[in-house]
């Protein structure tokens, strides 16, 4: 009866599984493109913003063992609706997130999602793997690889489309497009599909769950936040060793457990059977290549110079080549085997991965990209999932399918884990370079146009200071250098402190794409300049301030010598005037006493003087002056000595008058060279509150200059972003080359014996 209810409804038991796996492979592919805008949107940065994609493979890896067995033992149509009720539920969620939580609410319900997710994949291909005859095994498993990894790669494609549709700051409706799947699922599903379990009745393994789960967690939360750049302090790190500890404590607790248990969570034989042991190894590397498809996007919008969020429509180049691959994988398995197909899906993805380091990376360009992707595509359809499946289930028992599928999905997700650890390190590293790097791109220097008396007044300052007259009036006054001032050293790495950067520039550069570098770098320019320049315009205007402020103080104190002086010239041209006068009064005395020479013949007699013998009509026309030395005349020597010191006082006074005078020529030069120079103080004084108040417009001038630089430079701003950040993308992908080459090793190891069954 069972049989004939799965013929009967085969082509539904077909759709719903095949949908579950479509919808849980599509949503990790469709969060990729909008990954960066997610993380962007909540303000944080890409190691945390990684959290939304690690957090899902770590639930998703925890719950894989427990789905499982649940599966095998529950039946696997009641775990599968559960895995797409909590897949759907939390896909609900995380749109939600959008508007009400913020981004740990998102990866909480990430977490949902991935719950779900890990019963949806192994419980599906258990079912087409136990349903199918074994030489149609590998045509059914190539049938799910082919929807998981066309729905996981062109999931990228739906993201980038919906953000197309919804714009950037609508990312939740690619998480509310599984609602609708979800809800046909469940229904059809309930309608459909048998419940296959086993029915030993055994007991269900409780406390190995619990273990797992714990170990599952523990390692992994530890491994995601090693810092492979900085592998030591991170290793020692709260956030590492004591989980890697609690792993390694419950491990033989755990080993102990399953070894007692009826119906062991993980079957601990996997790991002593070598070509089990070495399938699950195979898987583990495996994961590494499958977690390069995350980076696609970013990797073409940056190589393609796109804007963020377009990138996804590239994964629709691995998606068709994946497909096709994948389904020709599934067919070539039934003809040369797992191990063969594997080989060769390895190869070609080193191949793949080779061409996009060494050639898209360096020579970005459309044809390179696209080939590149076309390699790594094809090589992928080989190796993301049938021919590991397919090793593995020929190695189990049906009973033991889904939990066997479990825990090599498990040791796949592991590795998923693991690898965007240490492919994001390498991006993150390489953004770390990028600052400096734009900014030796960057002109380092702010040309102030040609300020307005600059030349003149250097010049007039110079000459002042170097005037022995004047350089003691300006002793102190401090003129800045205005012919430097007219060239700005910029350093935008500078960790001053005192410049605040606002948080929308902030977010604007940090989440820049290669397409908005320019504008993002002007931004941030515009906000340095903002912060600076009225500091450096202040310092400016007060250096001139403080010159206008001296040289008017020189030039008051100089008016005030120049009155000073004024004065003095005054007092000692009338002090000349007197002088000359005193000169004519004093040669009118000489020849009025050299008139009364021929009277003095001999001494005078009986005590009488000269002028006692003068007649009195003319006594009475000779000055008192003169009449007082007269009076002392009494002899003819008495008369001439009168004479001669009339004639020295005479000479004296005539040279004090030509002193005097030629006092009066340098007062007057120095009045004039002084009145000169207050003019050329008045001068300066005025040029330099003409220049003090252009600064601020020379200074917006400049920004205006330098910010038409950036642009004209916008090419290679582009070309240093893109440069910069392929160096990150080279050695993401340098691990999936690294990884596929190590599998091929493995390979090379595993040898299926026909005769033994496991």
């Amino acid at each position: 009866m069972e049989g004939q209810t799965r013929r009967k409804y085969f082509v539904g038991i077909l759709i719903v599984y095949l949908a579950g796996i479509f919808m849980g492979a599509i949503d990790t592919g469709i969060v990729t493109p909008a990954r960066e805008i997610i993380q962007n949107n909540f303000l944080v940065d890409g190691k945390t913003g990684i959290w939304m994609i690690t957090v899902y493979t770590l639930a998703y890896a925890a719950s894989i063992p427990v789905t499982g067995k649940l599966a095998d033992r529950v039946g696997r149509k009641t775990i599968y609706i559960i895995s797409i009720f909590l897949f759907g539920f939390g896909s609900l969620f995380c749109g939600l997130s959008h508007n009400f939580g913020g981004f740990w609410f998102l990866v909480g319900a990430r977490a949902l999602q991935a719950v779900g997710g890990g019963g949806i994949v192994p419980i599906a291909t258990a079912e087409f793997g136990t349903s199918f005859p074994v030489e149609k095994r590998g045509m059914a498993l190539g049938l799910v690889g082919a929807v998981y990894g066309i729905a996981n790669i062109f999931g990228s494609l739906a993201g980038s489309a919906i953000l197309d549709l919804f714009g950037n700051q609508n990312w939740q409706y690619i998480f509310f497009i599984n609602v609708p799947i979800t809800v046909f699922i469940i229904i059809v599903g309930v309608i459909v599909l048998p419940n296959n379990k086993d029915i030993s009745g055994k007991k269900i393994d409780f406390l190995g769950i619990l273990f797992v789960v714990a170990m599952v967690l523990a390692l992994l939360y530890g491994l995601q936040n090693i810092d492979f750049f900085n592998f030591k302090e991170s290793f020692l790190s709260t956030a590492v060793y004591p989980y890697l500890i609690a792993f390694v404590v419950l491990l033989p607790v755990f080993i102990i457990a399953e070894k007692k248990a009826q119906d062991p969570i993980i079957n601990l034989d996997y790991f002593t059977n070598k070509r089990i042991a070495m399938t699950l190894l195979v898987a583990f590397v495996a994961g590494f290549i499958l977690m390069g498809i995350v980076f696609i996007p970013q990797f073409s919008e940056n190589a393609l110079k796109m804007k963020s969020g377009t990138g996804g429509y590239f994964t629709m180049i691995l998606g068709l080549l994946a497909g096709v691959s994948a389904a020709f994988s599934g067919r070539l398995i039934d003809k040369i085997g797992a191990k063969s197909v594997l080989l060769i899906g390895f190869a070609i993805s080193i191949v793949g991965a080779l061409f996009l380091m060494l050639v898209a990376a360096n020579n970005p360009g459309i044809v390179n990209v696209v080939t590149s992707l076309m390699l790594l595509g094809f090589g992928l359809g080989f190796t993301m999932g049938a021919p590991v499946n397919y090793m593995m289930l020929e190695n189990i028992s049906d009973k033991d399918a889904s939990a066997g599928l479990a825990t090599l999905s498990l040791l796949r997700s592991v590795g998923t884990t693991i690898a965007p650890a240490i492919m994001v390190g390498f991006i993150a590293h390489a953004g770390l370079s990028l600052q400096s790097n734009l900014t030796a791109a960057l002109p380092d220097e702010i040309k102030v146009p040609n300020l307005p008396y600059v030349q003149e007044i250097m010049a007039e300052t110079d000459k002042l200071k170097n005037d022995p007259n004047m350089a003691e009036k300006l002793n102190g006054v401090d003129i800045p250098d205005l012919t430097a001032m007219q060239t700005v050293k910029i350093n935008f790495e500078s960790n001053d402190e005192s410049v605040s950067i606002p948080d929308d520039v902030l977010k604007a550069f940090q989440t820049s794409d290669v397409t908005t570098i320019t504008d993002a770098v002007k931004l941030f320019a515009e906000a340095m300049f903002d912060e600076t320049s009225p500091q450096r315009v202040d310092e400016i205007q007060k250096g001139i301030k403080s010159g206008i402020d001296g040289i008017t103080a020189g030039r008051n104190e100089l008016s005030n010598s120049i009155s000073k002086l004024h004065a003095g010239y005054s007092g000692l041209s009338q002090g000349v005037d007197g002088m000359q006068q005193g000169l004519v009064q004093q040669q009118a005395a000489i020849e009025q006493l050299q008139q009364f020479v021929p009277m003095m013949t001999g001494a005078l007699p009986g005590g009488m003087t000269l002028l006692d013998i003068i007649p009195a009509a003319v006594r009475e026309g000779i000055p008192k002056s003169v009449q007082a030395t007269l009076a002392t005349v009494k002899t003819p020597e008495d008369l001439q000595a009168q004479i001669s010191a009339l004639e020295e006082a005479e000479t004296a006074l005539n040279a004090k008058i030509l002193s005097s005078k030629k006092a009066l020529v340098d007062m007057k030069t120095a009045l004039t060279e002084m009145a000169a120079a207050e003019d050329e103080m008045t001068t300066l004084v005025s040029q330099m509150t003409v220049l003090r108040d252009e600064i601020p417009a020379a200074f917006k001038t400049a920004e205006s200059d330098y910010l038409a630089e950036i642009d004209s430079r916008s090419a290679r701003l582009e070309n240093v972003y893109q440069r910069t950040l392929n160096g990150g993308y080279k050695m993401t992908y340098l691990v999936v080359a690294v990884s596929a080459a190590v599998a091929m090793l493995l390979l090379v190891f595993y040898q299926k014996k026909k005769d033994e069954t496991a």
